[in-house]
């Protein structure tokens, strides 16, 4: 098992890699978690690993019982929020208790949310399922729900007391799922690390193939460049805002699709919209755009929207939670592993790449 920690003095946290829930009770002892614990995942999560999680969390002490939500974006609001209160309530859950986060980015973040706000907070262990959630959002305590049709609107920092990461749940999830993550971990190779962004591209193949020794690596990396993100930037006053390239436009796009794309797709188109913008600048060359566009595509992610409607898209884009004074802020390309934010109001130039998009 690897063990990686991030820090942030007393609300600093580990990180466990794995294979299987054998070790997840030592874990949760080893974080001084007692009481009463709920364990949250959705139905299809619940279906593959619920029970087999529960019997693992029951050998730590905890008394452990089971809320089970529906699966989707489409469900990652106030009212299952709500629905979680009602549950905990009736549990008698206290102070010291624990929420218990099993599944993709939208039950962490579900989750996450409900320990923040529950009695003013309670304690919350990440046990993420998907390659997005593993990649990503799991690591970082950004928690919340979405509300009017915008992406995260509603949420807090909400740092977990543990993050424990099964890899081999990988093995249960649908391609396009595994596929959409793959966005995430494509991330942090272009904002941070060229040889990281190397490894994937030349490792498609075994990723794909499940190989323990891959994914737990590649699990390895995505925390440590995220965790090392976090630790230096915790609340997204500066450096933090570098992890939200391809989410200016890729919000945006999830959002006006209705949630018929998944959050990884968008994310890919709005990787590609960025590296274009960039491109249009003159702070990156072609031959930089084609290979990103051709490592998205390698891995099964879109990187061309057909019908694409791009004043909807710009529309949308006014109502992410990053826009400052009223502009629209993105991450953009200076080269692989270097990215800088910055402020583009040019909406013809905007709207231009947003077409390119569907050509």
């Amino acid at each position: 098992m690897i063990k990686i920690m991030v820090s942030l003095g007393e609300r600093s946290y580990p990180i466990y890699i794995t294979t299987d829930y054998t070790e997840l009770g030592k874990c949760i002892s080893s974080a001084r978690l007692k009481g009463k614990a709920v364990l949250i995942t959705d139905k299809n999560v619940d279906r593959h690993q619920g029970d087999e999680c529960i019997e693992a969390l029951k050998m730590s002490g905890l008394e452990v019982t089971k809320f089970v939500i529906e699966a989707g974006e489409r469900n990652k609001n106030l009212d299952t929020v709500k629905e979680i209160y009602t549950f905990l309530i009736r549990e008698k859950l206290d102070r010291q208790s624990t929420l218990i986060a099993l599944g993709g980015g939208v039950v962490g973040d579900i989750t996450g949310f409900a320990a923040a706000t529950f009695l003013r907070g309670i304690n919350f262990v990440q046990v993420p399922t998907s390659l997005l959630a593993q990649a990503d959002s799991s690591v970082g305590g950004k928690v919340g729900v979405d509300l009017e049709g915008s992406k995260n609107i509603v949420g807090a920092f909400y740092q977990p007391k543990l993050v424990y990461i099964n890899v081999n749940t990988l093995k249960t999830l649908p391609r396009r799922e595994m596929v959409s993550g793959m966005a995430e971990v494509i991330k942090h190779g272009i904002i941070r690390d060229p040889d990281f962004l190397e490894y994937i591209e030349y490792n498609t193949n075994r990723i794909f193939s499940f190989e323990p020794d891959i994914l737990q690596l590649m699990a390895k990396t995505n925390c440590l460049i995220k965790g090392n993100i976090v630790e230096q930037d915790e609340k997204e006053s500066d450096l933090r805002a570098i992890l939200n390239f391809g989410h200016t436009i890729g919000h945006a796009v999830e959002t006006v699709s209705g949630f018929e794309l998944l959050h990884g797709e968008c994310v890919s188109l709005g990787m590609i919209g960025a590296f274009k913008l960039a491109q249009h600048l003159q702070m990156v060359n072609e031959d930089t755009v084609k290979r990103v566009i051709r490592i998205l595509d390698n891995v099964g992610l879109p990187t061309r929207l057909e019908g694409i409607d791009a004043d909807k898209v710009y529309s949308q884009m006014f109502h992410d939670k990053k826009i400052k004074d009223s502009k629209l802020v993105f991450v953009l390309p200076k080269a692989i592993g270097e990215v800088i934010q910055c402020t583009i109001e040019d909406e013809e130039l905007i709207k231009k790449v947003l077409a390119e998009l569907g050509k």
